[in-house]
């Protein structure tokens, strides 16, 4: 069983999800399925079949949330430090292109969010920049063509 690196708060916000999916969703979804029982026929009863269905996603959702908490192996950011990027740095970079700015945290795959400014640590940007200090020149081969960044700042928060 393979680990999944993690930050605390990621774990925190998985957490949350499985809680609200097993506390909130789970009871709403058998309150649906045993309403659309009571209109009769299950055979042709749109309601019961669409509650199901819900039921087995949200189930679903559940085994899968439940799995990566079990192998997340928690890293506790706030007690990491060093000149070199590694999981949990915060880099700030600037395009060499466009002199744009960029703030991204290396994280575990479950917690990234681009639009947050998180990267998951199998991106192409963050294995490119895992290992580098200040100063360094990266070039990423991403999606959307070669991308080249100096890297202006690390921190641990």
């Amino acid at each position: 069983m393979e680990k999944i690196p993690m930050t605390a708060a990621g774990y925190a916000v998985l957490e949350e999800e499985l809680k609200h999916r097993q506390q909130v969703e789970r009871p709403r979804i058998i309150q649906q399925i045993t309403e659309a029982r009571s209109h009769g026929d299950l055979s042709e009863n749109a309601e019961y079949h669409a509650a199901k269905e819900q039921q087995s996603l949200n189930e679903g959702a559940i085994a899968e949330l439940e799995d990566k908490l079990a192998r997340a192996d928690v890293i506790d950011v706030s007690k990491l430090s060093g000149d070199t990027i590694k999981f949990g740095a915060t880099v700030t970079l600037i395009d060499e292109d466009t002199d744009e700015k960029k703030v991204w945290q290396i994280v575990g795959e479950p917690e990234a969010n681009a639009k947050a400014g998180r990267i998951s640590i199998t991106s192409p940007l963050a294995r490119a920049l895992i290992g580098k200090a200040k100063g360094a020149s990266v070039e990423v081969n991403a999606p959307g063509g070669a991308k080249a960044y100096e890297i202006k700042k690390i921190e641990w928060r």
